[in-house]
């Protein structure tokens, strides 16, 4: 099926400056060499070669480099993807290539080095190359089951619970080893994992909308004290929360306020 719209597809590096920015088209990034740190929306993540990072329209995105670096970045309607992909890309903003995907990629980037293809014969590659990946990407992405959505709604509402495995387990009627291999299988991850990410998501959205002291944040989103948030922060962002706080609110060009306010 032929896309609504034509495709475009650029080949861009990035420096260490920010480039805040949102449009009326969505976008797909996948790193060719090096890697990007990248906050999309209130999500900060960082990708490289095999993985994506998915913006939806007019979702204010960055992305900020320190070494050397080269991305595709495909610009397409959000209605060339199936509604189940596009939703699933929209919940994770962040996700890995499956290997066919992956070749897709390595397809692309041959033909991109290719100087003496005419614009109009490039743009055609991509409007063949474009449908294949977005398809591939839906036969790959793990999508979460009616197993575990239950679980999963009640994690998302109340991350900062004390979440064992156990107690994760009884909230979904199974038994521990189950919640391992369902977790694995349908989110490629662990049940420790998956919170940990979706807590510091949390924290990492609080820090950029709101003015909640550090400890404030730590007791609401589940970590045993501040020191334990700092340490998570800083191995997932290179930063302190109070660091990426101002690092985020004066991207944005945020108004300090004097005094924090319960929300």
């Amino acid at each position: 099926m032929s896309p609504p719209f034509s495709l475009s597809l650029d080949l861009r590096s990035y420096g260490p400056d920010s480039t805040t920015d949102s449009h009326r088209f969505a976008q797909i990034v996948l790193p060719l060499e090096g890697g990007l740190t990248m906050e999309i929306g209130a999500r900060g993540g960082r990708i490289g070669r095999g993985e994506l990072a998915f913006v939806e329209t007019d979702m204010r995105h960055d992305q900020i480099s320190a070494l050397a670096n080269r991305s595709f970045i495909l610009d397409l309607d959000p209605d060339a993807l199936a509604p189940d992909l596009r939703e699933e890309l929209g919940r994770r903003s962040y996700c890995a290539l499956s290997p066919a995907a992956n070749k897709l990629v390595d397809f692309m980037a041959l033909m991109a080095t290719q100087q003496n293809a005419s614009s109009e014969t490039t743009q055609a590659m991509v409007d063949r190359w474009a449908p294949l990946l977005f398809e591939t990407l839906a036969g790959g992405i793990p999508k979460a089951r009616l197993r575990l959505a239950a679980l999963l709604d009640r994690l998302e509402a109340e991350p900062g619970q004390d979440w064992t495995a156990a107690a994760m387990a009884r909230h979904a009627g199974i038994g521990v080893s189950r919640l391992h291999e369902l977790f694995r299988l349908e989110l490629d991850s662990t049940p420790r994992a998956w919170l940990s990410e979706l807590r510091l998501k949390r924290v990492r959205e609080a820090l950029v909308s709101g003015h909640l002291s550090i400890a404030e944040l730590a007791y609401r989103f589940g970590y045993s004290d501040q020191s334990a948030l700092t340490r998570a922060m800083r191995k997932a962002t290179g930063l302190p929360p109070a660091a990426y706080r101002r690092q985020m609110q004066e991207t944005r060009g945020a108004e300090p306020e004097p005094a924090s306010k319960p929300v």
